[in-house]
C-alpha cells in the first residue's frame, strides 16, 4: 500500500446484507483509496470511491475474472454467499464452497496480501448457551445436518490449510451472530419465510405468543456494526478469527418483549414437525435442519474483537432486532437486487 494513496479493497458479495454495509463503511473511511464491489448483478447505487463489477463465483470460469479484479488490491473481503435453494444443496455448495475456493485461489495468484472472510457463528460445533460463551478456539465443525453450517465449517477447514501453505497472506475470519438491519428485512423475509407471507402480518397483535423452546438462545448484531468490524480488520494488522455479537443475548423472553407477546412453553419436536412439513411442501424456504442448528449454536465471547480490533457495537441486540422487524412490516429495501424492498397487501 502507498501510504499517500490509501488501501485498495475488493469486496465480493458487495450488494447483500453485509456487503452493502461494508461498502458504505469503506467508502466513508479516509484510509481507503478505492473499493471495487463484485456481485452477480450490478446495482443502481453510487458510492464515493467505489466501482462495481459483475462476477458469479459459482461459475468455474470465474477464476480468471476474479484474478483480474484482484490484481493490485491490498485486501479482498469475501462475503459472497447463497442461502437458497435449501432444497438443492448442490447449488449452494457450488457457490459457497467451490466459489470460496476460487476466491482464495485468485487472492493467491493475484498476490493480494490480505484476505478477510465472512464466516459465521454457524461454523461452530454445538456448545454452551450460557455466558460468557465460547472463544474463537471452539471447534468449527458446524451442525452437519444443516447445509449452511456444513458449508461454513468446510470453508474453515480449507482456510486452515490455506494459512499453513501461504503464511505471507494475512487471513482474518469474521464469525458474527445473526445480522439484521432495516434495509435487509425484505430479503431476509423472502429467504426464511417466503415471498408470499406479507410483512404487515408480522404485527404484535397478530403474533400473540412466542414459543419457549429449549436452546432458543442466540446472538444478533446490526449489520452496520459488523461492517465497522470488517473495516477495522481491513485497516489493521490482525490475523485469525473474531466473534462478533451485541448484547444482550436474545431468548424467548426478550423476543416476547419486542413483540408485546407472551411466552408459551411448546415442545421443540412439535415446532420442528410443523416446520418440516411446511418446508417439504415448499410452503416456506426455511429448512428444519437450520432450525435444529440454531437450537444448538453456542453463545460466543466477543472479547478478542474488543481487545485486538478495538471494536464495540454501537447498537444493542434489541435495537438490531427492532430494525429488522420494522423493515419487515414496512417492506423496506435498498438499491440492490438482493435487498429490493417488497410490499404486499
Amino acid at each position: 500500500m502507498n501510504a499517500e494513496s490509501g488501501l485498495r479493497v475488493v469486496v465480493t458479495g458487495a450488494t447483500g446484507n453485509v456487503g452493502i454495509s461494508v461498502m458504505k463503511a469503506l467508502a466513508a473511511d479516509e484510509s481507503i483509496a478505492s473499493i471495487l464491489g463484485l456481485a452477480r448483478r450490478l446495482p443502481a447505487l453510487s458510492l464515493s470511491k467505489a466501482a462495481w463489477g459483475a462476477v458469479d463465483v459459482s461459475h468455474p470460469d470465474s477464476a480468471g475474472v476474479l484474478r483480474s479484479h484482484f490484481t493490485g488490491a491490498d485486501v479482498v473481503v469475501h462475503l459472497a454467499w447463497r442461502f437458497q435453494p435449501t432444497h438443492d444443496p448442490v447449488v449452494t455448495w457450488q457457490s459457497n464452497v467451490a466459489g470460496s475456493l476460487r476466491v482464495f485461489q485468485a487472492v493467491r495468484e493475484a498476490g493480494v496480501p490480505a484476505l478477510v472472510y465472512a464466516s459465521s457463528v454457524g461454523a461452530y460445533s454445538p456448545g454452551p448457551k450460557s455466558e460468557p460463551g465460547v472463544r474463537e478456539g471452539w471447534p468449527t465443525h458446524g451442525w452437519p445436518d444443516a447445509a449452511y453450517c456444513r458449508e461454513k465449517a468446510y470453508v474453515e477447514r480449507v482456510l486452515d490449510t490455506y494459512e499453513l501453505e501461504h503464511p505471507y497472506i494475512r487471513v482474518v475470519r469474521m464469525r458474527p451472530g445473526f445480522l439484521f438491519q432495516e434495509a435487509a428485512a425484505s430479503e431476509q423475509r423472502r429467504i426464511f419465510v417466503g415471498r408470499f407471507v406479507p410483512g404487515p402480518l408480522l404485527r404484535p397483535d397478530l403474533l400473540p405468543w412466542v414459543p419457549d423452546l429449549k436452546g432458543l438462545r442466540f446472538q444478533v448484531l446490526h449489520t452496520n456494526d459488523a461492517a465497522q468490524a470488517y473495516l477495522l480488520a481491513v485497516r489493521g494488522d490482525v490475523r485469525g478469527a473474531f466473534n462478533l455479537a451485541a448484547q444482550p443475548v436474545i431468548d424467548a423472553n426478550s423476543l416476547a418483549a419486542q413483540l408485546g407477546a407472551r411466552v408459551v412453553k411448546v415442545p421443540g419436536n412439535l415446532v420442528r414437525t410443523a416446520l418440516s412439513a411446511a418446508w417439504r411442501s415448499h410452503a416456506v424456504p426455511a429448512s428444519p435442519h437450520l432450525f435444529d442448528a440454531v437450537l444448538r449454536l453456542p453463545i460466543m465471547d466477543c472479547g478478542r474483537a474488543r481487545d485486538l480490533l478495538g471494536w464495540h457495537p454501537a447498537r444493542t441486540a434489541e435495537e438490531a432486532l427492532d430494525a429488522f422487524l420494522t423493515g419487515v412490516r414496512r417492506g423496506t429495501g435498498a438499491e440492490t437486487r438482493p435487498l429490493a424492498g417488497h410490499r404486499m397487501g
